[in-house]
């Protein structure tokens, strides 16, 4: 990121298109091309090609899969052309990423999808995972300026709520989910918006709530407040409890992370309630104390049955430890395995509800700890490294909530290295945004060579 630029401190004019217009002026072509593909970028991952799907339907799942072509295409372009926008500019940037630890996170993955059990399927959605986390990853680096990259990630969040709130007051049967909807009719009177569920609504509001936040702090007075009230708003009508528990949570602990100075201090912070939480969620099944412990809490850890899931997966983990089950190729089709009695429902899970479990099943412990390394060590020591040098600390500060939001939300549902999905793509973007501040500073104004 050592293109990204000067703080919004001026005076915001008073329409948003202006704010665009006098955020990007100077630009030449090719750096607003830049601009035009992060925020394609940003909506492609949230608006996706299929909003407001009719859970009404039978044929939804359907019509989805139908489209997964056009998916593969729009990443693979997308990708194709910000690899080639930011090679030409940022070489030394990208050479920062070809590490040890990287490359053997990589190369570990290759090795899991050519001993998969479902070769085809897991070699499919890598691809696809690539073209989006490359995305993630070079998306900090687009933008020629912070300022660019501060009304990016603004505009295109304003896009997203003004389509879930126009679809809420014009659309409700496609924007709420109704007691029509063919799967959990129970979730009748959520809203949605533009998603195909509330689950993946409340944390991208979540993430869009900071995002808010930290507009505000780059002195956007008014874009900022009016994207931290209305995803807030939205996301207390999603109805989703863990996000809506974690939103204000995280950033708390992000903040108080963020005036320690210690790294070791920071991480104590930062992965001892991770521990603890998901001591308290898988491993309650994993240990007749620690689920005893469980049992005795105000809260159900287990979030109504997931205990089930959890164990099915355990199961699946014992059975291949160190290759996994391969790549996004487990839960496809598991109706034939055997399960404890009373828990047959466990093998119709789309997923383990809980990303590292997940990573364990589908690629392994070896995986799972190379994930940990790159993607929750990694970024801590990033984020210290950055504030040590004093390098855009409320750009910095956005990037560690949204990490530590993932690290947590990751407890409790799956997203990590889960292809499109929104949150990976955010997590991956905020990793990526660490990384390159530790290594370099935000240049403050447009140079005349870009």
């Amino acid at each position: 990121m050592d293109h990204s630029a000067a703080d919004m401190t001026d005076v915001e004019p008073r329409s948003f298109g202006h704010v665009l217009h006098v955020g990007l002026a100077g630009l030449n072509a090719v750096q607003a091309a830049r601009c035009l593909i992060a925020i394609a970028a940003l909506l492609l991952v949230m608006v996706t090609l299929d909003p407001f799907p009719d859970l009404r339907s039978e044929d939804v799942a359907t019509v989805v899969s139908g489209r997964m072509a056009t998916a593969y295409i729009s990443w693979g372009l997308l990708a194709a052309v910000a690899m080639l926008l930011v090679a030409a500019t940022d070489a030394p940037s990208l050479k920062t990423l070809v590490t040890p630890l990287h490359v053997c996170l990589v190369g570990w993955l290759l090795i899991n999808i050519a001993f998969s059990e479902n070769r085809g399927v897991s070699m499919q959605r890598f691809v696809l995972a690539v073209s989006v986390t490359s995305l993630a990853v070079l998306l900090p680096l687009l933008p020629p300026t912070q300022r660019a990259f501060n009304l990016c990630l603004g505009a295109a969040a304003l896009v997203l709520l003004t389509l879930c709130y126009l679809g809420v007051l014009l659309a409700p049967q496609y924007s709420i989910h109704t007691a029509l909807d063919v799967t959990e009719p129970q979730l009748a009177g959520d809203w949605r918006g533009s998603f195909g569920h509330k689950n993946t609504a409340s944390p991208v509001m979540t993430v869009l709530v900071y995002v808010g936040i930290y507009l505000c702090s780059a002195g956007s007075f008014v874009m900022g407040p009016a994207i931290a009230a209305l995803a807030g708003i939205f996301l207390i009508f999603t109805g989703g409890k863990t996000s809506s528990v974690l939103c204000l949570a995280i950033y708390a602990l992000a903040s108080l992370v963020y005036v320690t100075r210690s790294l070791w201090l920071k991480r104590i912070l930062c992965f001892a309630p991770l521990i603890v939480m998901n001591l308290l969620t898988v491993g309650s099944v994993m240990s007749p104390t620690l689920g005893a412990i469980t049992r005795l809490l105000p809260l159900d850890p287990t979030f109504t049955g997931r205990s089930d899931v959890w164990q099915f997966a355990l199961a699946a983990v014992a059975e291949r430890p160190i290759i996994g089950h391969g790549y996004a190729a487990f839960w496809d089709d598991v109706t034939a395995r055997q399960t404890a009695q009373g828990a047959e429902w466990a093998t119709s899970a789309a997923h383990s509800h809980n990303s590292y479990l997940e990573l364990a099943v589908t690629i392994g412990l070896p995986g799972l700890l190379l994930v940990v390394l790159v993607f929750v060590l990694a970024p801590l020591r990033n984020f210290q490294s950055a504030q040590a040098r004093s390098r855009s600390g409320a750009l910095a500060k956005l990037f560690l909530t949204i990490w530590l939001f993932g690290l947590y939300y990751g407890a409790t549902e799956t997203f990590l290295l889960e292809r499109q999905n929104p949150i990976w793509f955010m997590f991956a973007l905020a990793a990526a945004g660490l990384h390159f501040l530790a290594r370099f500073q935000c240049v403050d104004q447009i140079t005349p060579e870009r």
